[in-house]
């Protein structure tokens, strides 16, 4: 194995950056207590930011560290900027909440922080043992976070559920591990992709079966998504805010590297699963959430079917879909996070509510607030010239051009029914006589995101440029190693 050496670490700088900022707020949090909870998360946003000038900066060091463990190119710097993007925006929509929920306890930054450190190991891994290292660092963090709520009984029992059932998984997913390094001889990505080239043996085809089980259940695919509705919505709003933000943009990122690094000679086996799966996690998506009336529930099936719509540029399995995956994994990031801004101001006399009804003739009472929901909901819907529209058009595309018409109109169909309950808020808050007024805005920092993310989902067609450009040279690193 090659020798750690000084150069080399230059691949895992945001990393390294990452871990000292941590222990530097672990520090800060002994000494102040709670009362550094507020600091922490501003330090926490400022790391975030500043890790992303490291991502981009390091762009020039070496691609592999650590004996090629550790692979640092432009699809994992794509994918890292994205997960810092979405942690940052996730603990500035905590501040106020944490404040007036009562949980502004300094612990909360850090978890958050644990989670992303994870986020960042497992995008760029490249190997079974380093993928598993990220994915249990990011799990750890988060099933605490579930629970954060101690004086609540949804919470906990949100923690519980998602504990349970993410131990369920990761025994999957090593168990898969171990069949593939048991017949590959090798947990390399490079290794594995160089064994299977020339026949898979059964024993490895058995292995990605238990693999791709592990990580569907991370970016809640359905069959695996059945605790996804439960932890959404009994999850702090902040903690929930973040779980539909950051973990699912670097679990889908982590899907795409190892199917279509490592097992990409066997597309054509695994590619009718992400097909299979694509399928019921939009059909599940679309339908489940018609009849809801929890918000965060409805948001949580709406994650279901997004999730979908990624898989069908995953199934495709061509330089074109996981260039259309990117792209929709930046819209949905602006997208969940504009959405879970506008649902952290549903507060009457200071108690967060969380009813579709509750919106009731909001146009009336805070026109702006209704207005950005409104703008989320359509793109969530897919309506042209939204920036979802663009998401879902990209993937679509790729499906085609890869010959899977089937599942591409199962696709735009899937999404026509969900348009249902994405519009049926906005008839709700434009239509509908007005409920009780909702309180002001709970925080500047939740302005911020809501009018920030709100000019990136409507204004996107006017300058998509960066994003398709990032994404088409993320997707090309993937392909060209």
């Amino acid at each position: 194995m090659t020798a750690w050496i000084p150069e080399q670490m230059v691949a895992a700088l945001p990393e390294a950056f990452l871990a000292l900022s941590i222990m530097a707020l672990l520090m800060i949090g002994v000494f102040r207590g709670d009362a550094s909870t507020r600091v922490g998360c501003w330090f926490s946003v400022a790391v975030a930011f500043v890790a992303i000038v490291v991502v981009l900066g390091t762009s020039a060091g070496p691609g592999q560290a650590f004996g090629g463990i550790f692979i640092a190119d432009a699809f994992a710097r794509y994918a890292k900027v994205l997960v810092l993007i979405g942690t940052a925006l996730a603990l500035m929509l905590s501040l106020a909440y944490i404040e007036r929920e009562d949980l502004a306890r300094f612990e909360y930054p850090i978890l958050f922080l644990f989670a992303c450190l994870g986020m960042l190991m497992m995008i760029s891994a490249n190997d079974l043992i380093a993928l598993y290292v990220g994915l249990e660092l990011q799990s750890l963090a988060l099933y605490v976070a579930a629970a954060f709520r101690r004086d609540s009984l949804r919470s906990p029992e949100a923690g519980l559920k998602y504990f349970v059932l993410g131990a369920l998984s990761s025994g999957m997913l090593l168990y898969g591990a171990s069949l593939v390094y048991g017949f590959a001889g090798t947990t390399g990505f490079e290794g594995i992709a160089k064994v299977v080239a020339g026949g898979a043996p059964i024993g490895v085809l058995v292995g990605l079966i238990f693999i791709t089980a592990g990580l569907a259940f991370k970016v809640s695919a359905v069959p695996f998504h059945m605790w996804t509705p439960d932890v959404y919505q009994g999850a702090p709003t902040s903690v929930t805010a973040f779980f539909a933000i950051a973990p699912k943009v670097a679990a889908m990122a982590l899907f795409v590297r190892v199917l279509v690094g490592p097992f990409a000679p066997i597309a054509a086996q695994w590619q009718q699963v992400v097909v299979l799966i694509a399928i019921l996690s939009m059909v599940l998506g679309a339908f489940a959430a018609i009849n809801q009336r929890n918000i965060k529930r409805l948001m949580a099936y709406s994650s279901i079917g997004n999730v979908g719509y990624m898989l069908v540029g995953l199934a495709a399995g061509t330089e074109a879909g996981v260039r259309g995956v990117l792209i929709y994994l930046a819209i949905y990031l602006m997208m969940t996070a504009g959405t879970f801004a506008c649902i952290l101001c549903m507060r009457i006399h200071g108690r967060m509510v969380e009813e579709i009804d509750d919106l009731a003739g909001l146009a009336r009472t805070r026109p702006l607030l209704a207005l950005a929901l409104g703008v989320f909901m359509f793109s969530l819907a897919g309506i042209p010239p939204l920036a979802g529209f663009f998401g879902k058009l990209y993937v679509f595309l790729a499906a085609v051009e890869a010959g899977l018409y089937g599942l591409a109109v199962i696709g735009v169909l899937a999404s026509v029914v969900a348009a249902y309950y994405y519009v049926r808020i906005v008839k709700i808050m434009y239509f509908d006589e007005p409920a009780e007024t909702f309180d002001r805005l709970p925080g500047r920092e939740v302005g911020v995101v809501v009018v920030g993310t709100g000019l990136f989902t409507a204004l996107f067609f006017i300058l998509p440029r960066p994003i398709l450009g990032a994404a088409a040279a993320a997707a090309k690193s993937l392909f060209a190693g």
